[in-house]
């Protein structure tokens, strides 16, 4: 299409120059990260990011709980992503020293009361993990698994666990107070110098014992000690969450070496055990493909054959009354739609999207966006929207102009504004409610300007350029002359109806990514990590084409029909598959996550609800381009008497 060759281009250069900004001097670092080296006894900071749960999808602070703090707290400098994305990270008392093994240290005494038993079982109640950062590696805890002889790695450590001794039916809470940290490092033999490559833990509940009195430097416990080399390898005596009991948090730390090489080791975090379920999505994908590529072929080849051999006399009256239809509506096919400013705004907007989930997904294949530059692919999404804001203004006000109008300042507005507006305000009621849960995931004030800034000081000003630009374009010429009068639209069939072929239309387009749905938001609320950027741009290309080719199709049945009226049908054809995105959002909600408090469901169905939005104005623009491109084919390749 004209539409995607002239977005492509300018859209490439604009972003790889952006994002060679952003990535600076490390830009030739894949995944944009420096590597560190480390010598023997060098000190190696942990830092703790925040508490999350995937039963209320509510972040809070480390030290939201009474863990122990450091002298003075410091937070680390963070990109919009990672703002957005609830992370706090912070220093902490743990600190190793590189290829130097530590036993049973000590980082503090807590005796609870009411307030800080309350908030620890709370957070075992809701099943929250704790996030801690080596490196900028995740901490993570290696799980064996039983079906198969491979390890899996979830992110984070559970704050406690509920459970209850032998012989008794009382449930209790424990704390995890003891971890035993595996730090795995790579050896540079020809410098003496490590890389570290991996960040592990195993979490314990412990009743330590003091053994005599308690010294803030001095004390030793008689539960692990380094001195009789007696470590902790269990929790059978585990220590309870109640008031007034005493928590002694402790941990180990061990160095083991590895021949895993610093460029591969996020390998291990992101290995997707189950890619045979994209390839099956991938072909699944492809089959309604061919299956739509097969009569869009056979629409054209038909209709343009007609016209080239004059309806020679091989063709029956029957065939030549089909292709009459489409042909009788030749004077009215190109008049302007209801709500035609309306339409102008959507298509740019999509148009906008397009741009930046393109863009976006390109970069991510290059590796520029891995997970290993936290908040990346968030903070170049933002960008990315804000500048394509120049194309949204191009192609809305072009359509604008080909609708007659006069006004383009007026579609300017409107294409700058309605899109975020609606967004925002969503946006705006879930971070009141996620600010009444005192929880790290609102956003400052701070951010919440940027943002602001971003909208009206950059994205708004561009939209306005981008139309300047496109109602200085000479207007679009329609192929044919359109007619004074209306003409009178006859009585359709009941499968012609616009609403049934509308949803029909949408069902073949979700057809084609559900699966790879299903991953997308197992990542996003059950707190994964996606990296398979390469299976999501296949199924996005096959997206594109999905929705153009359903477009094609019914478009060319209601023109038969002698139905004119497309340019909305159009657009809501494609677009009506995030109607289905956000029913299978709901099934999923219901049958893979264990939500259960009434903030946590708002909060998804209302971000789930934004990204169906998005959804529909990207898919409805591609079904409108393709649609508009087809009329235009073949009215212009026929002589109209």
């Amino acid at each position: 299409m004209a539409f995607l060759r002239s977005l492509a281009f300018p859209t490439l250069m604009f972003s790889a120059i952006l994002l060679l900004l952003i990535h600076g001097a490390h830009c030739f670092y894949l995944p944009g990260v420096a590597p560190q080296d480390f010598k023997q006894g060098d000190t190696l900071q942990v830092k703790v990011n925040k508490l999350t749960s995937t039963k209320t999808q509510l972040p809070y602070s480390y030290y939201s709980l009474p863990y122990c703090p450091p002298g003075k707290i410091q937070d680390s400098a963070e990109n919009l992503g990672e703002v957005l994305r609830g992370d706090r990270i912070e220093n902490s008392l743990y600190v190793f020293k590189m290829r130097e093994p530590q036993m049973c240290n000590i980082l503090c005494k807590l005796t609870l009361d009411a307030k800080t038993t309350k908030e620890f079982k709370e957070k075992i109640d809701d099943e929250y993990r704790v996030n801690m950062i080596l490196d900028n590696l995740p901490l993570v805890v290696p799980l064996k698994r039983l079906d198969q002889d491979s390890t899996v790695y979830q992110l984070g450590f559970h704050v406690g666990l509920k459970g209850q001794y032998t012989g008794s039916k009382e449930e209790k809470y424990f704390i995890h107070n003891h971890l035993a940290f595996t730090v795995k490092y790579h050896m540079d033999p020809q410098t003496g110098s490590a890389r570290i490559v991996g960040f592990e833990v195993k979490p314990f509940s412990v009743k330590h014992e003091v053994d005599g009195k308690w010294d803030e430097k001095k004390t030793r416990l008689t539960t692990c000690d380094p001195h009789t080399k007696r470590a902790v390898v269990n929790s059978n005596t585990p220590q309870e969450v109640e008031e007034k009991k005493e928590i002694i948090f402790t941990y180990d730390v061990e160095f083991q070496p590895s021949d895993v090489k610093w460029a591969s080791r996020w390998d291990t975090y992101l290995l997707m055990t189950d890619d045979q379920i994209h390839w099956f999505s991938i072909v699944n994908s492809l089959m309604i493909v061919l299956f739509l590529s097969g009569m869009v072929a056979m629409i054209m080849l038909r209709t343009l054959y007609r016209d080239i051999s004059k309806y020679n006399e091989l063709e029956t009256q029957e065939e030549a009354q089909e292709e009459t239809g489409w042909k009788l509506v030749h004077g009215d096919v190109f008049r302007p739609p209801n709500h035609s400013d309306l339409l102008c705004v959507y298509v740019g907007t999509g148009v906008q999207f397009f741009g930046m989930i393109l863009v976006t997904m390109i970069f991510a294949i290059l590796g520029f966006l891995s997970p290993s530059n936290r908040g990346s692919l968030m903070t170049a999404m933002l960008l990315l929207w804000v500048f394509m804001g120049l194309f949204a203004g191009y192609f809305s006000t072009r359509l604008y102009k080909m609708f007659k109008g006069s006004e383009w300042k007026k579609i300017a507005f409107r294409t700058a504004i309605m899109f975020p507006a609606t967004v925002s305000a969503i946006f705006f009621v879930l971070n009141a409610l996620i600010w009444g849960q005192k929880s790290s995931g609102a956003v400052p004030f701070g951010t919440m300007f940027a943002l602001i800034f971003l909208w009206f000081g950059i994205s708004v000003p561009l939209v306005f350029v981008g139309s300047y630009v496109g109602f200085k374009k000479p207007a679009i010429e329609s192929p044919v002359k359109t007619n004074k009068i209306p003409r009178q639209i006859p009585e359709q069939a009941w499968y012609m109806n616009p609403a049934f072929s509308v949803l029909i239309g949408g069902i073949l387009p979700f057809g084609a990514v559900f699966i790879e749905l299903f991953f997308i938001l197992t990542s996003i609320w059950l707190n994964q990590f996606y990296y398979i950027f390469g299976f999501l741009f296949l199924v996005f290309i096959i997206l594109i084409v999905t929705c153009a080719e359903i477009t094609v199709v019914l478009c060319y049945f209601q023109l038969c029909s002698e139905d004119y009226l497309w340019w909305w049908r159009s657009y809501l054809t494609s677009g009506s598959s995030a109607l289905y995105l956000f029913l299978y959002a709901t099934f999923y909600f219901f049958t893979k996550l264990e939500i259960t408090k009434m903030v946590s469901a708002i909060l998804y169905f209302g971000y789930m609800l934004i990204a169906s939005y998005a959804f529909f104005v990207v898919t409805g623009t591609i079904g409108f381009y393709a649609c508009f491109w087809f009329t235009r084919l073949i009215y212009s390749s026929v002589k109209i008497d």
